[in-house]
């Protein structure tokens, strides 16, 4: 594996991101998205096409979970480039075909035409500059390369319950507050579709998938990493008193809780 850190990203990694990598919460969340999302990342992928040969970049590589799928996609005669903002999680990595960069998506430049697929994964709803940054994505295409972009819509998730054991707790709510006031578009994953075809590429369509969240799941997994990491921020922004954090923290462990997940947005297209 190489490592190739350039200069500067334009601040200390992971500043942009309410969820960022230093927190300690960082890998069990990574843990949870895998289990969740990988089994369909990896389906949109295969349909894409992706096989021995190809270059592929991966945008926010987290955990390493799909970069590493993708070097043992590709093969020797392969390679893929993996980039975050903090890449800790990716230093571990073993494949000769994989290079790990830290890399700002938002500001950093990126090789034109160089890459047979580009993915990310809820990277873009994050960043204020996200126009820019699919921009980039889209010029690191080869002529006929796929970008796949997985992004979550949570902007139509805080309706009335279909069943009184669903739960939206307090907890949830101000977590989405709290994105709100950060910038996050929370409604990205719906956009994609258009902004996509906006950006030129072809052959553009989308799918939108949603679970049920219960105790002992990888998605109350990742709610409970989340609800941990921004618990200060929450409660110090007046948003969520402590008793009723950790009221809902406990519930999570409640045999009875449930409640769906925001949808998960897959995009995909063909630069021309």
């Amino acid at each position: 594996m190489e490592h190739n850190e350039p200069g500067a990203t334009g601040g200390p990694p992971g500043q942009a991101y309410l969820l960022d990598n230093a927190g300690r919460e960082a890998s069990a969340r990574f843990s949870a998205l895998a289990a969740m999302l990988d089994p369909g990342t990896i389906r949109h992928l295969e349909e894409r096409g992706v096989s021995s040969g190809w270059h592929c970049l991966e945008v926010g590589g987290g955990g390493g979970s799909v970069a590493t799928w993708l070097a043992a996609r590709v093969g020797p005669a392969g390679h893929v480039l993996v980039t975050d903002i903090d890449p800790r999680f990716l230093e571990s990595l073993q494949a000769l075909n994989l290079e790990v960069r830290r890399h700002d998506i938002a500001t950093d430049p990126l090789p034109e035409a160089a890459f047979d697929l580009v993915h990310s994964r809820l990277v873009l709803l994050h960043l204020p500059e996200r126009e820019k940054a699919l921009a980039r994505m889209v010029a690191a295409l080869k002529p006929g390369g796929w970008l796949v972009d997985e992004e979550f819509d949570s902007s139509i998730d805080l309706v009335s319950s279909a069943y009184p054991e669903e739960v939206y707790s307090k907890t949830y709510v101000a977590m989405a507050r709290t994105m709100d006031s950060r910038g996050v578009d929370r409604r990205f994953g719906r956009r994609l579709f258009g902004r996509l075809r906006a950006h030129g590429l072809v052959d553009v369509n989308a799918e939108g998938r949603t679970f049920m969240w219960h105790s002992g799941s990888s998605g109350v997994s990742l709610l409970r990493s989340n609800y941990e990491q921004l618990r200060s921020t929450m409660i110090d922004a007046g948003y969520i008193t402590e008793a009723d954090f950790n009221q809902d923290l406990a519930g999570l462990d409640d045999p009875g809780f449930m409640m769906p997940s925001p949808i998960l947005w897959t995009a995909w297209g063909r630069r021309p």
